[in-house]
């Protein structure tokens, strides 16, 4: 067995929760919400990078407002930032917040490499592998050069997933069935797979119709996700803006409290270490803080 590093174990047989919400509050606000979601016993807030804040100056914000909870990037993207600011941000987190931050990193999406940074987004497989190789050896002149820290990688194909479980410490899956989960754990062997849910907790048919259609639709145009899908049984007629119906009730659980734990079950079932619970609120950027709340009752 791969021994992890202390944040990963920390994480093992865990629920937390993914969120891009506290983008939609100011920032010397964000650690409120942080703390709030730690005091209700969630081990993680993982938080993304696309046209909001730079992800690692974001994680500094809630790092420094919890004391116990893990703040992990899902996912910063390598073209945002050289390998070498990657790695050190990653030890000098680890070090200062008692080994508390994972480094998730993925290799973004076509529009948001070259529409809004200006890359060239191909190979983006051997661009991953390279980016790795280049912080594995990147020097660091600081106390905390030799830190041991986490790094994931945000995985769908079994190409990306292969290579996370050579050369990180595991991977982060997104909009993904308990199928894929399974499948991950086949090709990941004893590395970490961290699995992100989607989640409309009560309403009615039409109104979690409404949530899931509104979040899966920038994620339907993406042929990341749409690659992925194929490969779990769905075609061109599921990939409507907002997503067919099918792909809706696949990918978003819909349901009571009951029903997500039931879920993270499944999930842990198919080789799941950490579930990370993305609750769709009233509209995309709103904290849904209540069902946060209920949820986190019920599972302890």
């Amino acid at each position: 067995m791969r021994e992890w590093p202390t944040a990963l174990e920390r994480l093992r047989g865990t629920v937390g929760v993914w969120t891009y919400a506290h983008e939609a509050v100011a920032a010397d606000e964000v650690g409120e919400m942080a703390a709030d979601l730690e005091s209700l016993g969630y081990s993680a807030q993982w938080i993304n990078e696309s046209w909001g804040r730079e992800a690692v100056s974001s994680a500094s914000l809630l790092l420094a407002a919890t004391s116990s909870m893990v703040v992990a990037t899902g996912i910063a993207s390598i073209w945002a930032r050289d390998a070498v600011a990657a790695v050190n941000a990653a030890r000098t987190f680890g070090a200062a917040y008692d080994d508390r931050f994972v480094l998730g990193l993925g290799v973004s999406h076509r529009p948001l490499v070259e529409r809004l940074r200006g890359h060239v987004y191909e190979r983006p497989v051997e661009a991953m592998r390279a980016y790795l190789a280049a912080m594995d050896a990147a020097p660091m002149m600081a106390n905390e050069a030799h830190h041991r820290y986490p790094r994931v990688l945000a995985a769908l194909g079994p190409s990306m997933l292969r290579l996370g479980a050579e050369m990180t410490d595991g991977v982060l899956t997104y909009l993904v069935t308990t199928e894929h989960t399974a499948q991950a754990r086949d090709l990941i062997g004893d590395a970490f797979l961290g699995v992100e849910q989607s989640v409309v907790l009560g309403q009615d048919r039409e109104e979690f119709l409404r949530r899931a259609h509104a979040h899966l639709e920038h994620y339907t145009g993406l042929p990341n996700y749409t690659n992925s899908w194929r490969r779990l049984g769905f075609a061109d007629a599921d990939f409507v803006r907002g997503g067919s119906e099918r792909l809706c009730d696949a990918i978003v659980l819909h349901g009571d409290v009951d029903a997500v734990r039931e879920r993270v079950d499944e999930h842990r079932s198919a080789g799941a270490d950490h579930v990370c619970l993305q609750i769709l609120g009233t509209d995309l950027v709103t904290a849904p803080r209540e069902e946060w709340r209920r949820v986190a009752g019920t599972l302890g």
